[in-house]
């Protein structure tokens, strides 16, 4: 798709502007000369610790850093979202650009930020404080540049993206308000990326119990460990379409007490992705069913009915699709050429973005610019060469789509 996309004419046309504007020119250079301070704060950021449903010193961190760049109405939510807002003239679409506080570090990891052969070394320092740095980047090249937008945008930083957190920061953000015309999260660093369909995915705790016992005296009761075993294989077994990719993996099993005991309970973590919520939807349909055939054939096993199952649902992130032609798409795209890159599309994923995609708010993910390494283990790495174009594209991005006031008309219809 990279090779045969076309941005349409009028989309071309309002990124030929910004490029000849003055004032856009000062901030696409800014951007280049800030390219150290934005380092240097991507290190503070991520030397405050965020673990797992902890994000509050981060939080407050960072709403400091949005109040002193000057954004209205700065304010932290009952979730502990961060946000502010760039004021443009009141004519045209809101925007709301966001990078998620938290890691999956627990807490006491020690987030220190070391510097190795010009790689930065710590857990966090991509995923995501590159993000959370590149928009304060941003929003101060909106400043120098003296740019004036026609809509708004919203500027912050989000609670609970990874993990079991479940997107609980942009599902409370979006349940609270109806005057957003559009989304872009800031994760991942690959610059030339541009994400615009979500995959969803459906997380659950299965515990299998039963009364448990002796490995010899209570011989003949049923256990726990070996009905979430014939519940695993019986997953195992399930056929998933390669397209929409649908995919499932048992990722913890936990149970048993000692090798010579019948287990009391088991407890499994099961993930089921797809890129098509319908497709999703069967998936979990069959599994579920499988879960409890398990249980059933353990108890007809032993001439028992004491073992039962409980199903707990942890994750809930929603699919979402959208056409490629979207405005978002497309403005992205020419953003994209117009800070010097070639585009390209990334596959589906699951990112703060599958919220509002799932309720039809055009949404995509953008990246933070640079490379990464070894995400989500203590050994995360950071490469800022070019870390400075992450900013860049997305400074273009929302010119083309709030509009600048006396240029160019926003490409970002409003949705109400």
């Amino acid at each position: 798709m990279a090779t045969t996309y076309e941005v349409s004419a009028n989309v071309r046309s309002v990124f030929e502007k910004l490029q000849a504007t003055p004032a856009v020119q000062k901030g696409m250079a800014f951007l280049a000369a800030d390219h150290s301070n934005a380092i240097a704060e991507q290190i503070a950021i991520n030397e405050v610790p965020a673990p797992p449903f902890q994000e509050q010193e981060r939080g407050q961190f960072y709403k400091a850093k949005l109040a002193a760049l000057g954004l209205s109405a700065v304010t932290e939510d009952a979730e502990g979202n961060v946000f502010g807002v760039f004021k443009g003239t009141g004519n045209g679409p809101r925007i709301f650009v966001s990078a998620h506080l938290d890691t999956v570090f627990a807490a006491g990891t020690d987030v220190k930020v070391r510097e190795k052969d010009g790689k930065l070394y710590a857990p966090g320092i991509a995923d995501n404080a590159r993000g959370l740095a590149a928009i304060l980047s941003v929003i101060r090249a909106l400043r120098e540049a003296g740019i004036q937008t026609v809509g708004d945008i919203v500027f912050g930083a989000d609670v609970g993206e990874e993990g079991l957190g479940d997107l609980r920061g942009v599902k409370a953000f979006f349940r609270d308000r109806d005057d957003i015309d559009g989304y872009i999260a800031i994760d991942g660093v690959k610059e030339q990326i541009i994400t615009y369909l979500a995959t969803g995915s459906r997380r659950y705790e299965i515990t299998y119990r039963g009364p448990g016992g002796h490995s010899w005296n209570a011989f003949g009761l049923p256990s726990a460990i070996h009905a979430l075993g014939r519940a695993i294989a019986k997953i195992g077994d399930v056929e998933t379409p390669t397209q929409p990719k649908t995919t499932f993996t048992v990722g913890t099993i936990t149970g048993g007490t000692s090798v010579n005991s019948i287990a009391a309970e088991a407890t499994m973590l099961l993930d089921m992705r797809s890129a098509d919520e319908g497709e999703l939807k069967k998936l979990e349909t069959k599994v579920l069913g499988l879960l409890e055939e398990a249980a059933a054939e353990e108890n007809a096993r032993w001439k028992s009915d004491v073992i039962k199952v409980e199903i707990k649902l942890v994750g809930d992130r929603p699919a979402g699709q959208q056409e490629p032609t979207a405005p978002i798409v497309q403005a992205a795209w020419a953003a994209t050429e117009a800070a010097g890159m070639t585009p390209e599309f990334g596959p589906a994923s699951s990112t703060d973005a599958n919220l509002p995609m799932s309720l039809g708010i055009p949404a995509i993910r953008l990246c933070g610019g640079g490379a990464e390494g070894n995400n989500h283990s203590l050994d995360e790495w950071y490469d800022p060469a070019t870390g400075y174009r992450g900013p860049q594209k997305i400074f273009m991005t929302l010119l083309g789509l709030v509009g600048v006031a006396g240029l160019s008309e926003p490409l970002l219809p409003k949705r109400k």
